[in-house]
């Protein structure tokens, strides 16, 4: 199951990220929900001290930033480049 936090929602309601780019990453996400096989998209995991290991998908200019727990993806920010590694740094 692929599931938004609110933040990344509300984004998508609100225009922020263009409809394709959530669509590529929906698909993306469909996709691994299926096969759980990370190879098939640029992923990789984050580094940092964290309490889970968190994970960075990249369609073009975005990054969509994914944790998985029982085999569940949790989608908790969707942004540009530069946005997302000012966060995530």
């Amino acid at each position: 199951m692929i599931l938004y936090e609110k933040s990344v929602q509300k984004a998508i309601q609100k225009g922020e990220i263009p409809l394709r780019t959530i669509q590529l990453f929906h698909n993306a996400f469909k996709a691994l929900d299926l096969t759980k096989d990370f190879s098939l998209f640029d992923i990789k995991k984050l580094k940092g001290n964290y309490k889970r290991d968190y994970y960075r998908l990249r369609k073009g200019k975005y990054r969509a930033i994914f944790y998985m727990e029982n085999n569940d993806f949790y989608v908790i920010y969707i942004g540009k480049r530069e946005e997302v590694y000012d966060t995530w740094q």
